[in-house]
């Protein structure tokens, strides 16, 4: 199971949340072409496609690249602006063996209950040598992001979430070998200002796991900061072979 099930309501905060600008997807798209090397033909796995922002900034990056979502919340599927997306979950992809060229896999990791299994099913559905991109906060590595700032208990349910190191040992029983970890910045949003307007906790697991009072505490400070300048973000992008 899922850390935390994605209902109506939360598929609806992460649609109006979770959509970065151009301009915040900017490095993103410089990082997966450095390592997917983008050509036309290829496929491309977005596993846990959510509301199928990435997917449809891939089709719009990489002309000519197919790109397959697959997301096991209905919800999440209903309101996908990437179609066709079908169901399914990194412990049963539901694609043939040995055709995929690729695989992303965006804040999704620490939902996935058997990292062992999933490495296996992956194995099993990317061609050799295809990369397996894995974008997310990993435990001990939340520095770079402004919530912690505001909200500081979030760290404590960030160091539940898997390391680097756990990942690697998980894959690694697939037969795949560490080949980057790079971080990647992005700009979140505008100003401090606009962060907080458009915050919405569904949106964000360590937010809808702290307590109100940690949550109601931390929105404040958010609301009454006057940091200048655009809110940065940086995560990590791990990539296997």
């Amino acid at each position: 199971m899922a850390r935390i099930a994605y209902d109506e309501g939360d598929a609806a905060a992460f649609e109006t949340n979770r959509h970065l600008s151009d301009e915040g997807l900017h490095a993103w798209r410089e990082a997966v072409g450095r390592h997917l090397e983008p050509h036309p033909g290829q496929r491309l796995l977005d596993l846990g496609s959510g509301t199928g922002s990435w997917a449809r900034a891939f089709t719009s990056w990489f002309p000519g690249v197919e790109v397959l979502a697959v997301e096991p919340s209905a919800a999440m599927r209903a309101r996908s602006v990437y179609l066709p997306v079908v169901a399914g979950h990194a412990g049963r992809v539901p694609v043939a063996d040995g055709v995929v060229d690729g695989v992303w896999i965006s804040t999704v990791i620490h939902h996935v209950p058997d990292l062992a299994a999933a490495a296996r099913e992956l194995r099993r559905v990317v061609r050799p040598g295809a990369p397996v991109l894995i974008r997310s906060v990993f435990a001990g590595r939340y520095d770079g992001l402004t919530l912690v700032r505001y909200f500081p208990e979030a760290a404590t349910v960030l160091d539940t979430y898997p390391s680097v190191a756990e990942v690697e040992t998980a894959f690694a029983g697939a037969g795949f070998r560490t080949v980057a970890l790079e971080r990647v910045a992005q700009t979140t949003a505008g100003s401090v200002a606009e962060a907080a307007a458009m915050l919405r906790r569904d949106a964000h697991t360590p937010l809808k796991l702290i307590s109100d009072e940690a949550y109601d505490a931390g929105l404040a400070r958010l609301r009454e900061a006057t940091d200048p300048g655009p809110v940065m973000d940086t995560l990590d992008l791990l990539v296997l072979r």
